[in-house]
C-alpha cells in the first residue's frame, strides 16, 4: 500500500503516508466495520495499483464515489473497468439509488472515467479545491439508478 500512495506527487491528496505503519493504518481507516467507507482494491499480479469506494451515506442512500490509480497501470482502461463494476455492484446490489462524485477539471483523465462509467456532469465548482496555493475548479458528476447503463467488461469482484 505505501507504495502506491507514495506513486505520484498528486496521491497526497489521500493523506499523508509515509511509512508502512501509516499506510496500513489508511488501509484499516476505509475498511473497518464502523466506516461509511466501502472500498475495492485493484490488484494486478498481488499488487496493488488502484483502489475504487464508495462512501455511503445510508439515511439517503447515496454514494459518494471516489477512485485512484498509481501511474503505473494508467492509460490501459483498467480503471474504466473496475469503476464501471463498483458503480453497477453500488446501485443494483448494493441498494444505492445515487452516485455522485467530483474531480480537478486540471485532471480531465478522471473526468474520462466518469463519463465512461456512465455519470454525467452536473456542473462546476468554482475555485473548489487549493492545491499548491491555486484555486482550482471542480467539475461534479451524479448517476442515478435509472441511468441508461454503460457498455463495459467487468473486472471480477472477489470478497473476503
Amino acid at each position: 500500500m505505501l507504495w502506491a500512495l507514495a506513486s505520484n506527487p498528486d496521491m497526497a491528496r489521500q493523506g499523508v503516508v509515509t511509512s508502512v505503519e501509516e499506510a496500513s493504518a489508511y488501509g484499516v481507516r476505509l475498511g473497518s466495520a464502523d466506516s461509511s467507507h466501502e472500498p475495492w482494491a485493484i490488484v494486478d499480479s498481488d499488487a496493488l495499483i488502484g483502489l475504487v469506494c464508495v462512501t455511503v451515506d445510508e439515511d439517503n442512500r447515496n454514494g459518494w464515489f471516489w477512485y485512484w490509480m498509481t501511474d503505473r497501470a494508467r492509460g490501459r482502461g483498467v480503471m474504466s473497468r473496475a469503476a464501471a463494476t463498483v458503480a453497477e455492484w453500488a446501485l443494483a446490489e448494493r441498494g444505492l439509488e445515487r452516485l455522485e462524485l467530483g474531480h480537478r477539471v486540471n485532471n480531465p483523465a478522471s473526468g474520462v472515467v466518469a463519463r465512461r462509467v456512465g455519470f454525467v456532469k452536473e456542473g462546476t465548482q468554482r475555485q473548489k479545491f487549493l492545491v499548491d496555493g491555486e484555486r482550482l475548479d471542480a467539475d461534479t458528476y451524479g448517476r442515478l439508478k435509472s441511468d441508461p447503463h454503460p457498455t463495459f467488461d467487468p473486472v471480477t469482484i472477489v470478497t473476503q
